[in-house]
């Protein structure tokens, strides 16, 4: 009697393997398709936030200045000290200077700008004049 379930329990083993994988590959073949209708007014309104946005006020600091070599090892600097902002290269004629950030409010730039001047002691902190004006 051992014996034959021994030779029961074998059979099921492949059967469940089986089983198994035809389950898998049914369930990786099936395949659907997503389409989303979108309403043609959304990308207007995307242009207009984009054209408010660049006309709202805000704090950014200036890390450094200098030649264009100048301002992308600074800016390289910039990336390594502060990783969680992007800096930007800004050309100011006659120099290229490198600043971060984009603060909606003084006191938030106030705050990081103390941050920043402890590696950057001649960081300055500005108010960019938006184009329109």
């Amino acid at each position: 009697m051992k014996r034959s379930s021994g030779i029961q329990m074998n059979k099921k083993i492949p059967l469940t393997i089986f089983i198994t994988v035809f389950c898998l590959l049914s369930l990786q073949s099936q395949q659907g398709q997503v389409s989303i209708d979108q309403d043609p007014d959304i990308d207007r309104l995307v242009e207009v936030y984009k054209a408010t946005l660049s006309k709202v006020d805000y704090f950014t600091i200036q890390v450094g200045f200098g030649s264009y070599q100048d301002a992308e090892s600074i800016k390289s600097q910039v990336e390594v000290d502060f990783p969680q902002w992007t800096p930007k290269i800004i050309f100011d004629s006659p120099t290229y200077r490198v600043r971060v950030g984009r603060f909606k409010t003084k006191l938030e730039a106030e705050r990081k700008f103390l941050e920043v001047r402890k590696k950057y002691p001649a960081a300055l902190l500005l108010k960019p004049e938006t184009s329109s004006r």
